[in-house]
């Protein structure tokens, strides 16, 4: 199940906000309904953060108490890998090439948005983060099975030191293995 934390300072914006997300199919949603958790304070969702693992936040560019950017720099102190969006209603050009530079963000989305458009930034969000997890997760897997290999070569060249040949197999042509010092007799 997907975490989101959405923050505007506006409740209206959070409830519709809400309304939109509940409605993206579960298909679009790797098959579940979203956490959704709402705040109107950039502290009390800082807060929040810190104590639970989340996937996506949604912040409205312009708060009282902070910026979304400011906002968003403390998210990724405390999750790094957390996928973010940003909401405005102003045409700032300078804040959005800030919030793409200082906090990279997936989308920077304009009020009013578009539902269809906004359920799109977010699923799209989602995606992309699942990836990147499950990429580290495979590339941590890689790392691990080169380390066994690494030592599994370390332990054949030592067995090749102590008895020469005896990491080398010598075949027959129908595939049989030839063992050194037996007759056919010892069979």
């Amino acid at each position: 199940m997907y975490r989101i934390v959405l923050v505007d300072d506006e409740i209206n914006v959070l409830t519709a906000l809400r309304r939109v997300i509940t409605s993206i199919p579960a298909d679009e949603l790797d098959g579940e309904r979203p956490h959704i958790e709402i705040f109107t304070s950039a502290t009390r969702a800082l807060d929040h953060i810190e104590e639970q693992p989340v996937d996506l936040v949604i912040s409205d560019y312009r708060m009282p108490e902070m910026s979304g950017i400011d906002f968003l720099t403390q998210v990724i102190k405390q999750r790094p890998d957390v996928a973010r969006l940003i909401l405005s209603g102003y045409a700032d050009m300078d804040g959005l090439i800030r919030a793409i530079n200082t906090v990279q963000i997936s989308r920077f989305v304009s009020k009013p948005w578009h539902d269809f458009e906004l359920k799109s930034a977010i699923a799209q969000a989602l995606a992309t983060r699942a990836l990147v997890l499950d990429n580290q997760r495979l590339a941590g897997l890689v790392r691990k099975q080169e380390a066994g290999l690494v030592r599994q070569q370390a332990e054949l060249e030592r067995l090749e030191a102590e008895n020469p040949g005896i990491t080398r197999i010598r075949r027959s042509e129908d595939g049989g293995i030839y063992l050194d010092g037996l007759d056919d007799d010892d069979l």
